[in-house]
Parts: C-alpha cells; sequence; structure tokens
C-alpha cells in the first residue's frame, strides 16, 4: 500500500504483461478491391477469457468481440480507443470489447448468474433484444463518434454485418471463432472488406470484373473452419494461402495485441474523490471502500480514511 493520495497513486495491479506480437495480419488481392486482416489472439485469449468465472458459451461469446473488436479498431485511423457494446434483454445484458489503436485488448460481459444458458447456446439466445454500438474515443479533444444498430441476427458476426448493411458502410464478411483447446482458450476473426473501385483496384479492372472477384473471396472465405482460425500451429501467412492462393493474396507488416486493461488506483481514486463524505462513508465496509474493476476483476482497497471526498458536500 502507497501513502501517495488515491488520486496521485499511479500503481497498476499484478496483471499479466502479455502481447502477441503476429495478433494482426493485414491482407489485400493486388490490383483488386479486396483487403481484409486475419486476426489471432493466441495465449492472449485464454489470459483474458479466464479473468472471469463464466460459462463457455459465454467465454466464447466474448472471445469473438474481442478478436472483433481488433479486427475493425485495425481498420480504423484513430487515436484513441476503439469499443464495440452491445446491450440486450438476455441473459448476457451487457457484452463489451475494446481495443486501443496500439493493440491493447480488454473484454467484458455482464451475466445474469441465475439463468441457465445452453452450452450452444447463440448469440442471440444469450444477448436476445437490444442494440450493438461501435464506438470511437479519441479523448478529450474530440467527440467520440458512435453508431447504433438493432441487434440483428443469430450469430455475433451476423449481427455486425447487419450494422454495415444498414448503416451503409462498405460491404464485408465476418468470421468469429472462439472456443477452448488443448493449448487453452483461443479466439480469432476474418474479415474480408469490398474497398472503393478507386483505391488501389488495376485501371483495366471493370465494374462487373471487381465484382466478380468480390464474389470469388467471399465464396473462398466461406470454407474457413473454426479449427483453422483457432490452429496455433497453423500460421496466419499459411491460412491465407490457403484461403486465397488462387487470387494473387499478398501480406501486409502484422501488428501486435496486448492485454490491455488501462485500470490504476489514480483512475478509481480520482472517482471516489467526486463523491461526498456521507456517500463514502455508506461504501465503506469495515473501514475500507473496495472498487472492482469489471475487466480484469482485480479489486482495489481503498482505506476510508484515505479518500477526502467533494470539498464542501455534506
Amino acid at each position: 500500500m502507497t501513502d501517495l493520495p488515491a488520486f496521485l497513486d499511479s500503481n497498476r495491479p499484478d496483471v499479466p504483461d502479455l502481447a502477441v506480437p503476429r495478433g494482426i495480419t493485414p491482407f489485400f488481392i493486388p490490383s483488386q478491391p479486396v483487403r481484409g486482416r486475419l486476426i489471432r489472439l493466441g495465449p492472449l485469449a485464454h489470459t483474458l477469457l479466464t479473468r472471469h468465472d463464466h460459462s463457455p458459451p459465454v467465454r466464447a461469446l466474448l472471445g469473438q468481440a474481442l478478436a472483433l473488436a481488433a479486427s475493425l479498431a485495425t481498420a480504423l485511423k484513430f487515436s484513441g480507443s476503439f469499443s464495440l457494446q452491445a446491450k440486450g434483454d438476455g441473459p448476457v445484458s451487457m457484452l463489451i470489447a475494446d481495443c486501443t489503436d496500439g493493440g491493447a485488448l480488454r473484454g467484458y460481459a455482464r451475466v445474469d448468474k441465475e439463468a441457465d444458458i445452453p452450452a450452444d447456446g447463440t448469440a442471440r439466445q444469450m444477448l436476445g433484444n437490444g442494440y450493438l454500438a461501435f464506438t470511437v474515443d479519441q479523448g478529450m479533444s474530440r467527440e467520440p463518434q458512435q453508431g447504433i444498430v438493432a441487434l440483428e441476427g443469430e450469430t455475433l458476426a451476423q449481427m455486425a454485418e447487419s450494422y454495415f448493411t444498414v448503416s451503409e458502410q462498405l460491404p464485408c464478411k465476418v468470421y468469429l471463432a472462439a472456443g477452448e483447446t488443448p493449448q487453452g482458450w483461443r479466439a480469432a476473426a476474418l474479415v474480408i472488406e469490398r474497398i472503393a473501385g478507386a483505391g488501389g483496384v488495376g485501371p483495366d479492372s471493370s465494374a462487373d470484373e471487381q465484382e466478380e472477384v468480390w464474389r470469388t473471396a467471399c465464396i473462398l472465405a466461406d470454407t474457413v473452419t473454426t479449427d483453422e482460425l483457432l490452429d496455433d500451429s497453423l500460421a496466419p501467412e499459411r491460412l491465407l494461402y490457403r484461403l486465397f492462393h488462387g487470387e494473387g493474396v499478398a501480406v501486409d507488416r502484422p501488428r501486435v495485441l496486448a492485454y490491455g486493461c488501462r485500470c490504476s488506483r489514480a483512475r478509481l481514486g480520482s472517482i471516489l474523490e467526486g463523491f461526498s463524505p456521507d456517500d463514502l462513508d455508506h461504501m465503506a465496509v469495515d473501514g475500507d471502500i473496495v472498487m472492482n474493476c469489471e475487466f480484469c476483476n482485480f479489486a482495489f482497497r481503498f482505506p476510508r480514511e484515505t479518500v477526502n471526498g467533494r470539498s464542501g458536500a455534506s
């Protein structure tokens, strides 16, 4: 325990320092309107998904959300964080995954502990009816950018594709996988997009030819299996070659993914300082105020006498 006031104490909890150097593999088909990303969380998935004692179907859903957030964040140019949030009336009432521009990942699922979730439960069965939101937060200097649509589809991949259809984004296909393997929990995503015709497309390629290339890429991507996506021994480049070698697929520079919970005593302490002394007294149990980070499931303990609260409040 440090002697610093809580709001000045930048100490982090003892959480894993884990990074996957080749977590994101961007790729494209040269001179054609197709690009994509292959996401492999590797051992990072196990570390993130086992912070909470969730059932296997909930862990799988959260794993898919983490892989999806990483795949979408990589496609954007921003400084800050990209978050995926699904809220519904099902037993998983909230699902959150976010990824920073540097590849730091974290996620959380709020689950009704009394609910009986079947082992083969779908995203629709777990989330119920509600909405899906994507948000880009670039800090205090800029307003967050957010898009919200109703949850549509049975799987999280279908819900994401529905978002892009409703919001009139570029056509895309999303493939998500998460599950427990002999090496531990793994999660992955394959996303392909049809880019605007003028962007990197050969000058001699007609609109009909571009459409045919996109249709072929979708057919080939449809052949990917869950086992392939989650297989640590199958290198990303090898999997992409297996899927798209006939189209001349090219791989761009890989990017890192890392354990990314950003909690700290200072961050939570500053929140506590905004409460009145009376509120703080009611929060204290046996002389301590305990705040739990929902992402990494770490409990921060603040002795009541070290937190002053909002000055002038009663």
